[in-house]
């Protein structure tokens, strides 16, 4: 059994030898600047001398343009020694800062009413626009077709993609003030990706369709189960009518802050499996597995103990022995360490995670 079957069924919730062994969060050969300082090329060889299984975080990416395309040169327009201010090329204004771990945030959304969002969608989302996809795709393909790794279709939220566009406060508001123009981002959007998608699966089997959507914060979801049925969920079913006209089993759902009740929400909309259960916004795994026997989980184990030394380690390494058995369950941290985190206390998590995903049976 290899990566892809492995992580495919463990959160489907069919028979497997043990769990793959995948990093979740980071991307290819993720490293801090500082462990690089210490241990010069790591940055290069991470994956290799830790053992991740699969690619990229475990499943792959691809590198066909699921967001705006032909987009206007980025601007400068404000730098200091601090701060970096940009509008991006399809509008979105950031501030980038230079030193810590959250280096930026949006300060300005190019989406206000319905005529910016006309304008905006056909400036920047025209599914056949060619360049989406990437010169080499037909190499690509061939990659694909004998891979051992799971390989995903991607959404960029039906919540994600508008807050993107609108930023949170305006969106919010905009349920409200202005819902046809939210109906009309999130369906629009969400029947691009598909079209697009239509256009990859003529070539490539797929595993799973990845949706980001990063609605939800320590006291729970940023809107109401109210309004997830009446502007989400109609999209999610279109999403998992096409996820099973064409085999795919698995639909991913990344969403931060605390979504144990957002999980009864996606399950509704035909989602099959959510990450990362941040454990300090209270989220619980276990309790959520036993709440939702049909829920697949990814993550769930506290990073911050990675910080805290070994004895900490070792107690959440425990954890995710335990939460292994019962099924459904892929370990790893709940989201990428800070910096404050050394790379000999991340190799340590890493290699006791490895030894418990090797020994440990799913429902035994």
């Amino acid at each position: 059994m290899n990566t892809r079957e492995r992580f495919v069924k463990t959160l489907i919730g069919e028979k497997v030898d043990r769990v793959p062994f995948i990093k979740v969060f980071g991307g290819t050969n993720a490293a801090h600047k500082e462990w690089e300082a210490e241990y010069p090329g790591i940055g290069n060889t991470i994956d290799k001398v830790l053992g991740f299984e699969g690619k990229y975080r475990g499943w792959e990416t691809t590198p066909v343009n699921m967001d705006a395309s032909k987009m206007d040169e980025p601007i400068t327009i404000k730098e200091t020694d601090d701060i970096h201010v940009r509008r991006d090329g399809d509008r979105v204004v950031y501030q980038f800062y230079k030193q810590g771990d959250y280096d930026r945030h949006a300060i300005e959304w190019p989406i206000k009413t319905m005529s910016d969002w006309n304008v905006y969608k056909t400036r920047f989302l025209d599914p056949d626009d060619t360049e989406r996809f990437p010169a080499n795709w037909n190499e690509l393909v061939k990659e694909y077709k004998t891979r051992d790794y799971p390989l995903q279709l991607t959404h960029w939220g039906v919540y994600g993609f508008a807050r993107k566009k609108m930023g949170d406060e305006n969106l919010a508001y905009a349920f409200y003030d202005n819902p046809k123009l939210v109906h009309d981002i999130m369906n629009y959007y969400t029947e691009t990706a598909i079209h697009i998608w239509e256009k990859m699966v003529k070539d490539v089997d797929f595993d799973l369709i990845e949706c980001w959507e990063d609605m939800a914060y320590k006291s729970g979801s940023l809107i109401s189960p109210k309004t997830f049925r009446e502007f989400i969920t109609p999209c999610y079913k279109k999403i998992s009518a096409f996820a099973r006209e064409h085999g795919i089993k698995v639909i991913l759902v990344d969403s931060d802050g605390f979504i144990e009740d957002l999980t009864e929400l996606m399950l509704e909309g035909g989602v099959t499996a959510l990450y990362p259960y941040e454990v300090l916004a209270g989220n619980d795994v276990a309790q959520t597995l036993d709440r939702y026997p049909r829920v697949g989980i990814i993550g769930g184990l506290r990073k911050e103990c990675m910080y805290e030394g070994k004895e900490a380690i070792d107690n959440e390494i425990e954890k995710a022995r335990k939460l292994i058995k019962k099924g459904r369950f892929i370990p790893g941290p709940d989201h990428f360490v800070l910096k404050n985190c050394t790379f000999a206390n991340y190799r340590y998590f890493m290699e006791r995670l490895r030894e418990v995903v090797m020994t440990t049976v799913p429902g035994n």
